[in-house]
């Protein structure tokens, strides 16, 4: 058994098809098939079905390429340990990002970076929360920019700031001449809200139960939705209803479209953190895009300090 019959399981696993993961692991499909085979002779058990066109893993493959993963990973942190002198911000790094957050993020954090870290090109990843997760523990990538709440096994956090929620109504609305409104205001309007599995979604319904209330009423076919906060604010524009709109989302020229209105205190808000896995080996890169997100300057958000 070698790290490379390793390395070539656990690309298969997540590319389910041999050939794409032969392209992954930058060697023909004939050498990847043949070095997987003598593993399996060698442990005594088929890791793959093979059955049809998308390549699955056995019950026993499942567990196998999970402890590959975690072999791979070790790996990794021996041999950074083996070269304790290098230097940490140099490299690339692989950061996750959820939807919400990327776009409005990402202009400020990479110019930030380009002072804390200099040497230390990313690796961009946009997902749902869960796909992020997943990512993270197979070391797919290095560390993730998600919002609580977010609890995982093995996985730590590093708070940096909480953002507030705005409610966003189109010229005219009844709304728009109002200094605040309450979360119990939103129930009596046509609130768009974010499709199933985007984490704000979840957010804003949890922090305005009476909002909550009439969406689980009238059930998913009939709440209005959008794929993204770019498309729910266009939809807003257009006059089809109001919705919430994260204070970083938030342009200079967003009152062209439509109005924005804030909440009563307490405004329903959200806190965004960088999640990583506990063992990994580049702390120092961690405290660098940490510093690099509280340098950036993001538009109406509460830094955390520690």
């Amino acid at each position: 058994m070698t790290l490379t019959e390793l390395r070539y399981i656990v690309a298969v696993a997540k590319e389910k098809h041999f050939g794409r993961a032969a392209q992954r692991c930058h060697v023909s499909q004939p050498t990847l098939s043949i070095a997987i085979k003598k593993l399996e002779e060698e442990l005594g058990v088929s890791l793959f079905d093979r059955s049809s066109s998308e390549i699955l893993t056995t019950e026993a493959g499942t567990r196998i390429v999970t402890q590959a993963l975690r072999v791979l990973d070790e790996v990794d942190v021996i041999r950074h340990m083996a070269n304790e002198e290098q230097n940490q911000l140099e490299g690339t790094f692989k950061l996750g990002l959820i939807f919400t957050v990327a776009p409005y993020l990402l202009p400020k954090l990479i110019m930030s970076l380009r002072t804390v870290a200099p040497h230390m090109p990313l690796i961009l990843e946009e997902n749902y929360t869960a796909t992020l997760t997943e990512m993270l523990k197979r070391a797919e990538v290095d560390a993730i920019v998600v919002a609580e709440p977010y609890a995982e096994p093995g996985i730590d956090t590093i708070p940096l700031y909480d953002e507030p929620f705005f409610v966003v109504v189109p010229k005219g609305h009844r709304f728009e001449e109002l200094d605040s409104i309450s979360t119990a205001d939103l129930a009596e309007e046509n609130v768009l809200l974010l499709t199933e599995g985007n984490c704000m979604r979840d957010q804003v319904l949890g922090s305005c139960s009476e909002l909550a209330a009439k969406q689980r009423v009238a059930g998913l076919a009939n709440t209005l939705q959008g794929s993204s906060l770019n498309t729910i604010r266009h939809m807003v524009a257009s006059g089809l209803g109001i919705s919430l709109l994260p204070s970083t989302s938030l342009t200079d020229n967003d009152h062209l479209l439509f109005s924005i209105v804030p909440f009563e205190a307490p405004a329903p808000s959200r806190r965004v953190v960088l999640a990583y896995r506990r063992n990994f080996v580049r702390p120092q890169a961690l405290t660098a895009i940490a510093q690099a997100i509280t340098h950036a300057q993001l538009a109406g958000v509460t830094f955390v300090k520690e």
